[in-house]
């Protein structure tokens, strides 16, 4: 019988972050700090929108792109938050998430052997999109000696003529790093040189917390070479209406849009509606949340120096990436020491690449009483290593 199996998917590895989440399931007494996932329930106003569209029998597909009314309103967001003016009819889509989103960007940029410059540690999901693509992940190093910001240099260094796309992925996730106007002038520069095409992951945009986010769409002569992607997930705390969108030019669009209308159809049309109360009336929700993780940033960051970590100090999202060199594990062995001995579940830095070895992610997007009850336990786990 033959191998019913595609090559290019076999060799791809299992998340990283699945693997203890689904470690942590099963152990009732644990805490976890390792899913990227806000603990605010969605605001009520945008939960209601959604239930009173089921109540209103809207349960219908939408037009393949999303509905009119989300797209106008995502383009009124684009241009109030971050400057950038959208076409709702020809330069906006709304995804599944804004992993399809990520996933159509490839397919419809990618030819086989195209180059993609993938700075690292990143999220899980762009290094399998690109091979599913038949791209080429080429993996440039954030280094926490630049703040795990992406330069230059490091673009330059391996930067070839099969080169095509580069991916941005800030703020980041799991190092919590940002990109500056000032840091991304210098990319700007090496992009439009090099005639290379960006897809700009913003999924975490309004979770900064050392000024507002700055699309690198929004600098001359990059919107008509930038796929910018974002939701509602992290933002609006709505990971479950799985809703997310793209914003890019009309030709790179019109294939996205071709491949989503074949592969989904469309995206849920009851979070489509949420979606568009939360654009409209959710700005002080963001805020809440943006504040309070601020807070738990603060506090996380401090405690954790306290017990003895080395910790860059994040901007965005809502993890911390403290160092664990000097405790004698790999990452990998730090995670599942904690694990067993005292319930606490964070995730190793190699989920995120092998360059993450060293580090571990850990998320505070849990409360305070929560992050505190933790740190006991690692505070504790660690004096028993000092002690042995």
């Amino acid at each position: 019988m033959r191998d019913p199996l595609a090559k290019k998917v076999v060799t791809i590895e299992p998340s990283g972050i699945r693997k203890f989440f689904d470690l942590v399931s099963d152990r009732k007494d644990a805490i976890s700090l390792g899913v990227g996932e806000p603990d605010f329930d969605t605001p009520w106003h945008i939960r209601e929108e959604g239930i009173y569209s089921l109540e209103k029998g809207r349960t219908f597909y939408t037009s393949n792109a999303g509905l009119k009314e989300l797209k106008s309103e995502i383009a009124k967001y684009m241009e109030r938050r971050f400057s950038l003016q959208y076409d709702d009819k020809e330069e906006i889509m709304v995804t599944v998430g804004g992993s399809e989103a990520i996933d159509l960007a490839f397919r419809a940029m990618l030819d086989p052997g195209d180059e993609v410059l993938l700075p690292m540690p990143s999220y899980v999901s762009y290094l399998p999109c690109i091979t599913l693509a038949d791209g080429v992940p080429v993996v440039v190093e954030l280094k926490e000696k630049n703040a795990f910001k992406l330069t230059k240099e490091d673009i330059l260094e391996k930067i070839t003529d099969r080169t095509k796309i580069l991916v941005l992925p800030f703020p980041n996730n799991p190092t919590g790093s940002i990109m500056t106007k000032e840091d991304l002038k210098e990319i700007v520069d090496v992009v439009l040189e090099k005639d290379l095409f960006v897809i700009s992951d913003e999924i975490y945009a309004e979770l900064t917390y050392q000024g507002q986010h700055v699309s690198i769409a929004s600098f001359p002569e990059m919107k008509e070479r930038t796929v910018v992607i974002n939701g509602f997930s992290k933002s609006y705390a709505m990971t479950g209406w799985r809703l997310g969108f793209a914003c890019a030019p009309s030709n790179i669009l019109k294939q996205m849009l071709k491949i989503h209308q074949f592969a989904i159809m469309c995206a849920p049309t009851t979070s489509q509606y949420a979606a568009v109360e939360a654009l409209r009336n959710g700005d002080d929700d963001v805020n809440h949340m943006q504040e309070a993780y601020d807070h738990r940033r603060k506090f996380l960051v401090h405690e954790l120096r306290r017990i003895g970590f080395e910790v860059f100090e994040p901007f965005g999202a809502f993890y911390v990436f403290p160092s664990i060199k000097a405790f004698g594990m790999t990452s990998d062995e730090f995670a599942m020491k904690l694990l067993e001995q005292e319930k606490v579940a964070v995730v190793p830095g190699t989920a995120f690449g092998a360059c993450g070895e060293g580090f571990l992610r850990i998320s505070y997007a849990y409360s305070i009483d929560s992050l505190k009850i933790a740190l006991e336990r690692i505070e504790r786990f660690v004096k028993g290593i000092k002690n042995t």
